[in-house]
This record gives structure tokens, C-alpha cells and sequence, in this order.
């Protein structure tokens, strides 16, 4: 059988992406499920993640990209190469692990029921951006992390799974 491929995207430091990278490897995802991470592709040369990636060994078989939005006159030229740069790696599933970008209808459809996104957030609580500022503003007795699938809805897809913790007092947004 044919090892299905995740293709993970990444804006910045890749803290998710290092996770599932991580879990791979030691899990050993590629002999026990026929799953593997195929590739890691930034919209930023300067993203540490891709840094941290390919300082390490013992992921080498993890193809490293950056496709730079800035050098694209729209957002929809950008996610057309993008998607063709995805493509060569034959995805069974697409990551968004800190990739700050919106996405256009095109890109979402063309993944669809492929492509996941990683929120700090409890979802529908604080789509967007500044989750954490705006919890902890709000008061909120918890904060989390949602995973769910990628819709045209900034946000919206529905959820696969969900992680809270506690926020307790002192709680700061670097805590």
C-alpha cells in the first residue's frame, strides 16, 4: 500500500509542527500506520521552524520549502503556486500549524476534507487572531487548542478535537 503523505505549513517558530514531526518519529507512524510527513513548506524564509528542522538529522527525509507571499500580486497567485508546490508532495492531508495567512475559497476547496487547521482557541470562541489576549481579558475560567477541518469560514470548519486547560490567576499570555 502507498504511505500517505502530510504536507504541514508553517509561518514561524513551528512549535505544532515540531509536535507532530516529533510524535512521527518516535511513534513511528510511517511503519505502524503508512503515514508519513512528507514535507514542511513556510511562507516565511525566516521561519525558525524550518531552521529547527533541518538542524535535525534525524528528520532528513522531510522535505523543507518557503514560498514567499510577498513576491505574489495577489493572494490568489500566491495560493495557486502554493497549492502547486503542495501538490508535488501527493498530500493525503494538508496541516496549517501556524500558517498566518487567510485562504482563499480556491485553495480551501481544492483541499477539501484534506485540510486541517490547529487554533489556540475553544472553538467558536476567538477565531482570528490575539486568542489569548482576548481570553484572559474576557475572564475566561479556560483557554485551549481546537483542530478542525478548513472551511471557507475563517475559523469555522467543524471540529475534530479539542484540548483545554485552566486558566488560573496570574496567568499571563506568555503563561
Amino acid at each position: 500500500p502507498r504511505v500517505k503523505n502530510i504536507v504541514i505549513l508553517i509561518s514561524g517558530t513551528g512549535s505544532n509542527m515540531a509536535a507532530i514531526v516529533q510524535a512521527a518519529h518516535q511513534q513511528r507512524w510511517q511503519e505502524r500506520l503508512g503515514v508519513r510527513v512528507s514535507a514542511v513548506i513556510s511562507n516565511k524564509p525566516n521561519a525558525s521552524g524550518l531552521d529547527w528542522l533541518r538542524s535535525d538529522a534525524t528528520f532528513s527525509g522531510i522535505q523543507t520549502e518557503v514560498l514567499e507571499h510577498s513576491q505574489f500580486e495577489s493572494r490568489e497567485a500566491f495560493d495557486g503556486a502554493l497549492m502547486q508546490r503542495i501538490d508535488q508532495h501527493a498530500p493525503d492531508l494538508v496541516v496549517l500549524a501556524g500558517f498566518m495567512r487567510i485562504l482563499t475559497p480556491g485553495f480551501v476547496q481544492h483541499y477539501d476534507q484534506r485540510l486541517l487547521n490547529i487554533h489556540p482557541s475553544l472553538l467558536p470562541l476567538y477565531p482570528g487572531l490575539h486568542t489569548y489576549e482576548r481570553a484572559l481579558t474576557d475572564g475566561c475560567p479556560e483557554h485551549g487548542s481546537t483542530v478542525h477541518f478548513v472551511t471557507a469560514e475563517l475559523d469555522g470548519g467543524p471540529r475534530i478535537a479539542q484540548v483545554r486547560v485552566p486558566v488560573v490567576g496570574g496567568d499571563s499570555v506568555e503563561s
